[in-house]
């Protein structure tokens, strides 16, 4: 077959780290070939050196059969590589078109061509089956939409090869199938697409072969026709996961979270959360379960004093916690892995040890006074990148430095440590892998099992299923439906998260 990229021995360091270790890859024309491997394993930074944001510190790199060096982005766009990454590269206040055209402009004289590059835009949409409307801020769409217009800018500038880091990581189920779509109209076009990602249910349906990485070194490329989801956890983390959560049957305690006739508006003023009621008990993990957009983000941040409800009541433990501050709530008792560990999760230019105490630096033993205490802090660090296999050279170096899986794994460390009555989980695993996922779903459990309540919000379907004992449905800013996880499925669940009624099947009403 037609190697469009090779990269031979590729080796890079970053300090106390070996990224890549002699990494050889090759990718087909025509074909989806996917990334795999844990958290940290060097899986992005492969792909920033073939991208040009890397330089390695040996190997070599080959385009349709002919060496070059690949200095920057701008030289891979040249060789028809593009990237999407997986936190996005949007200007937020620019049109879907002004982001595709930025730097590449079609001109008349002087003056930019809207007129053109509009007609270009929807030529491109039309011809990969994307449904975009190019005048749309960026602010205003959905993140599917988002990551859309990113696959069409890399396309605009002329890609062959398409590098997705993540894809899904922040798509809904209905959005997978749709990319998985656009994936085969690439392929059928002749083009190639590299897949990173940690999805395995995802890499058996879109992939032609898999290269999987362990600890920055190649341990195998499989066809994925000949292989199966168990054994390529396996290849993964060098040990047999578990892939479904064990529990026992949750035994509800008292009123933990009491949420009456809550309504929130959003920065332009329009209602998005509708007047909910949801109650959750001591001792139950109780899952949020929409299509994203929905109000639920709105709904976390309205409780966690990051938005401003517009009216209702909030109770945590017989507290009124009703539009109090993030840090009284915080104090109250609440712990908040939140759903964007950028925006809400880290400071990213701070180090490890500084972002292991948000939310409690102000507390004993790490801080006395006004005076930071420096030895506790960095013990207690340690201790969290212990606990939770945060792979880090050190607790000194910045958050940023670390991949996304382990940025998440440090946060949900810092927040299940502070050991809340209530723990609100928004996308707990986003970007993490099968090992990390196993881990994090078991200590989800002991939260439970420990009599604390916890609150999940989750876009994936199976992680809502396997970890919930109540499933409250939202769509259109209202709690549709509550079901108790027993009787809930995929199928029941779809029907209620596109605004349709189950009312026959319905098992559990209570707070409603």
């Amino acid at each position: 077959m037609d190697r469009v990229v090779e990269m031979k021995n590729i080796t890079k360091i970053f300090p106390g780290t070996v990224a890549n270790d002699n990494v050889n890859f090759e990718l087909f024309r025509g074909e989806t070939h996917v990334l795999l491997g844990e958290n940290g394993a060097g899986k992005t930074t492969l792909m920033n050196v073939l991208y040009g944001l890397y330089q390695p510190e040996k190997g070599e790199i080959f385009v349709n059969g002919t060496e070059h060096k690949i200095s920057n982005p701008n030289d891979a766009i040249k060789l028809g590589i593009g990237m999407v990454h997986q936190h996005f590269m949007l200007v937020d206040n620019f049109t879907v078109v002004e982001n595709m055209i930025l730097g590449i402009e079609p001109k008349i004289g002087l003056k930019i061509n809207m007129k053109k590059a509009i007609q270009d835009v929807k030529e491109l949409a039309d011809k990969y089956g994307f449904n975009i409307e190019p005048n749309a801020v960026i602010h205003d769409i959905s993140v599917g939409q988002q990551q859309k217009v990113e696959i069409l800018k890399a396309l605009y500038r002329g890609a062959d090869v398409l590098i997705l880091d993540e894809p899904t990581a922040v798509l809904t189920p209905q959005e997978i199938d749709e990319l998985g779509v656009i994936i085969d109209n690439l392929k059928k076009e002749g083009k190639s697409v590299i897949l990173i990602t940690h999805k395995l249910k995802e890499v058996m349906k879109m992939s032609d072969r898999v290269t999987i990485i362990r600890r920055g070194k190649v341990t195998g490329t499989v066809n994925t026709k000949e292989t199966n989801i168990d054994k390529l956890a396996e290849l993964m983390v060098g040990r047999k996961v578990n892939l479904t959560v064990d529990k026992e049957e949750s035994v509800p305690g008292k009123d933990m979270l009491v949420i009456e006739d809550l309504k929130v508006k959003d920065s332009r003023g329009v209602s998005v959360v509708k007047g909910v009621n949801l109650t959750v008990h001591a001792g139950e993990i109780v899952g949020i379960a929409g299509v994203d957009g929905n109000g639920q983000s709105e709904f976390i941040e309205a409780i966690t004093g990051l938005m401003k409800p517009e009216s209702g009541k909030i109770t945590l433990d017989g507290k009124d916690i009703f539009n109090k501050t993030p840090r009284e709530i915080s104090d109250s008792g609440i712990g908040y892995v939140p759903e964007d560990r950028h925006k809400r999760g880290l400071i990213l230019n701070f180090s490890l040890f500084e972002n292991s105490i948000l939310g409690l630096y102000h507390k004993l033993p790490f801080s006395k006074g006004i005076v930071m205490r420096y030895n506790e802090i960095k013990k207690h660090s340690r201790k969290l990148i212990d606990e939770f296999d945060v792979r880090t050279p050190s607790e000194n170096v910045t958050a940023a430095s670390l991949s996304g899986g382990n940025q998440q794994k440090l946060i949900v460390a810092r927040e299940i440590s502070k050991n809340p009555n209530l723990l609100i989980a928004a996308q707990p695993t986003r970007g993490l892998d099968v090992g990390a996922i196993e881990y994090i779903h078991k200590r989800i459990v002991e939260e439970r099992d420990k009599k604390k309540a916890v609150l999940l919000v989750s876009l994936e379907l199976d992680e809502i299923l396997a970890l919930s004992d109540k499933i409250a449905v939202m769509y259109d800013g209202n709690i549709v439906d509550i079901l108790d996880a027993k009787h809930a499925d995929e199928k029941k669940l779809g029907i209620l998260m596109a605004g349709g009624s189950i009312k026959s099947d319905r098992e559990v009403s209570d707070g409603e």
